[in-house]
């Protein structure tokens, strides 16, 4: 017994040296330290910061920093800028490109330029010493960055601007710190030094941009099915993107910024495994990267002279005020309100792991001194505190701007929006929910309700348990993304009458609907089958997939129009949920249709704040398919929007348009919709529409009249 309390006391002497109790107690603090201080108001960023310093080597030396902490600090670290290359919006990204190269320059040189001089002559630093501690000044790590990806404003675009102004600025920086390192007593640098740099540098992208995404493709493709090796691979492609990084001479930061900036477009944001991923970062890694941060610190130099004190103090002014000024020039060129100026300010004006790393190889390279080291790290605490405070109370106040000019809830069916996804073939089911959730509103309280109709026969009662039992594994694949999905299945004499029924029961305002048939046209089978009885008994808006190949194969969504498809009651909805589709798979939109339809698009991306790039092509010669089928490639997803016989966009040769992609795009992904049509939009309302639709509608009656009137006549004869 005596034992046991001596190994039990033994195991507890301070620093810990159990491995298992270590990650224990690491755990609790991950846990429970965002909950106290969550009472008082101090965001949990902080709250594991001081943590880090009170159970670190310079608090109550419960830990010490040794290479278990540093590993799962790094990896934290690589984490954070990975997720923000994975949740960057490319296609914002890329509109706002030049944005984010104005406030990288604007926030690397400012700081720079501020600290160089106060570093140089009112501190009495050396030249060497002023050029590396003022480099520092211009770096920032996105600590703040989980904050946001809370809030829900990733895709805001002073996050945009920001994220992609931190690659920018953090390369320059570090390159800086490459070549401050080389220079030799003289003063001097080789030219070996610069080809070095340039090689590796062009070797890093060609490996990152050019190699990596095909190999992602063929692997996501040849093993669709596989999810679990899916985010093993993903986690593989990241910490090997940091390892070239690091070859190349950058920082392996950069490398997993890249490596999330190359698997954007192959994970979509409302997948199961962009889900995965930030949770697995969220709860886990990036916690411990915020407690090393904290067991960096030490207080005690505060204590040892007042030089320390000055030092500390003076560089975080200068940090903090340096990104504040670059914040600020960025509102008046870009004409941003208060509210994103504080939110790139909160987001840029945290120092981590570029300024640690720039000041311990200065403080190694015999550069700098003791009393910067020790100011810096205090620094890094104090930029944090403020950063976290900043960044939340900005995104408190964009959300709740944000919700002030949402969309009309009514309008595009957001926070009530109900999905109903009835099923025919067990095989079709992954495809189809995937696509589900990639569209569905995040903000609704509704669950995906599956649904399955059984015939009315002797076997109807076997057969719905066995129903029930299949669409219960498919539960499991939704709550993965964090979608809640419900499960239904009646029995009714008629599919397509159960179906209509059931979205009526429910209150569905959408349908996703499948077929796989590959030889049979889109119109022939509704006339075969019970699609078309479903969409004339369902007024409400209708996407039928056809899912040939894997998302990540589409470069582009292929979007045609009839005219007056802008008047129909369900335009906005469809709109919304076209541009939802596009964002999640990072696709651009190629449209073909009308120009009052695109007119009407752009008004409502207008006016509901939507970042999408729609490229548009005039057209209005339906029955000309051979030139409209010279625009579509073998990787367009191919989207068109019909309409319901009788309605004001409904058009004959239309339809033949619809039959004819069917038929002859075998291969691509195709989404017919239908959309919501109420009859204050028939044809009859408008006075001004064509009655061509009509005229060929009566002149192919009084054809079918006349065949049969002549079988009759030579009967009687």
């Amino acid at each position: 017994m005596t034992d046991f309390f001596e190994l039990f006391a033994q195991s507890f002497q301070r620093p810990l040296t159990n491995p298992v109790l270590i990650f224990s107690l690491i755990l609790f603090i991950i846990l429970l330290s965002p909950i106290v201080l969550r009472k008082f108001r101090i965001p949990g960023i902080i709250g594991l910061i001081l943590s880090g310093v009170l159970i670190g080597p310079f608090g109550f030396g419960l830990l010490e920093n040794d290479s278990s902490i540093k590993l799962f600090s790094t990896i934290g670290l690589l984490y954070i800028m990975f997720l923000a290359g994975l949740d960057l919006d490319m296609n914002q990204f890329k509109s706002t490109g030049n944005k984010s190269l104005v406030f990288g320059l604007f926030t690397f040189i400012l700081p720079l330029s501020i600290g160089f001089p106060v570093c140089y002559y009112v501190l009495g630093f050396d030249f060497m010493a002023s050029f590396l501690t003022a480099s520092m000044f211009a770096t920032h790590t996105l600590v703040a960055y989980p904050i946001v990806s809370k809030f829900g404003i990733v895709k805001n675009q002073a996050v945009a601007i920001t994220v992609g102004g931190t690659i920018l600025t953090d390369t320059l920086v570090l390159i800086i710190l490459a070549i401050v390192l080389n220079i030799d007593k003289n003063g001097s640098i080789s030219d070996e030094f610069f080809v070095r740099l340039i090689v590796s540098l062009v070797i890093f992208v060609v490996i990152m941009f050019f190699l990596i995404p095909r190999m992602v493709k063929w692997f996501f493709s040849k093993l669709e099915s596989e999810k679990h090796s899916h985010f093993i691979f993903v986690l593989s492609i990241m910490f090997f993107a940091a390892f070239l990084a690091e070859i190349a001479g950058l920082e392996a930061i950069i490398g997993s910024f890249a490596a999330g900036l190359v698997l954007n477009k192959f994970i979509p944001h409302s997948s199961t495994l962009m889900n995965r991923l930030e949770f697995i970062g969220n709860a886990l890694f990036i916690p411990f990267f915020l407690i090393s941060v904290g067991m960096l610190l030490d207080l005690t130099v505060l204590v040892n002279g007042y030089m320390a004190v000055i030092i500390a103090l003076t560089l975080t002014a200068v940090a903090i005020s340096g990104k504040w000024i670059a914040a600020l020039f960025t509102q008046w060129v870009f004409r941003f309100n208060a509210k994103q100026r504080r939110l790139i300010f909160g987001l840029s004006s945290s120092h981590a792991a570029a300024t640690l790393a720039i000041i311990l190889a200065g403080y190694h390279a015999g550069i700098l001194d003791e009393n910067i080291l020790n100011g810096t790290i205090i620094l890094i605490l104090i930029t944090c505190i403020v950063a976290s405070f900043v960044t939340e109370i900005a995104a408190k106040q964009i959300v709740l701007s944000e919700k002030n000019h949402e969309f009309d809830k009514n309008t595009l069916g957001m926070g009530a929006e109900h999905i109903l996804l009835p099923i025919s073939k067990f095989t079709n089911i992954p495809a189809l929910l995937d696509f589900t959730i990639l569209i569905k509103d995040q903000h609704s309280h509704h669950p995906i309700s599956i649904l399955s109709v059984v015939p009315n026969d002797e076997q109807a009662e076997n057969n719905i348990i066995k129903t029930k039992n299949e669409l219960n594994n498919y539960v499991i694949q939704a709550s993965s993304a964090e979608v809640n999905v419900d499960v239904i299945s009646t029995i009714d004499y008629n599919i397509a009458g159960g179906i209509a029924r059931v979205s009526r029961e429910i209150f569905a305002d959408m349908i996703v609907l499948g077929w796989t048939e590959r030889n049979v046209g889109v119109i022939d089978k509704f006339l075969l089958t019970n699609l078309s009885k479903i969409i004339r008994s369902v007024g409400k808006t209708i996407f039928i997939c056809q899912i040939e190949k894997t998302w990540i194969e589409n470069k582009r969504i292929f979007l045609m129009t009839p005219p007056y498809a802008e008047m129909e009651s369900g335009f906005e909805h469809w709109v919304h949920k076209i541009i939802k589709l596009a964002n999640e798979l990072s696709l651009p939109i190629e449209h073909y249709g009308d120009m009052k339809t695109n007119h009407a698009i752009n008004k409502l991306m207008k006016k509901y704040m939507l970042q999408q790039k729609i490229r548009f092509s005039l057209f209005t010669e339906w029955d000309d398919f051979l030139v409209l089928s010279r625009n579509i490639n073998d990787e367009d997803l191919i989207v068109w929007v019909s309409s319901r016989q009788g309605f004001v966009s409904y058009s004959y040769s239309y339809d033949l348009i619809s039959d004819k992609l069917t038929k002859y795009f075998k291969n691509n992904n195709k989404i017919a919709i239908y959309p919501e049509q109420n009859h204050e939009h028939t044809a009859e309302v408008y006075g001004d529409i064509s009655s061509e639709p009509i005229t060929q509608s009566i002149k192919t009656i009084e054809k079918i009249g006349k065949g049969i009137g002549g079988i009759f006549k030579k009967k009687d004869s």
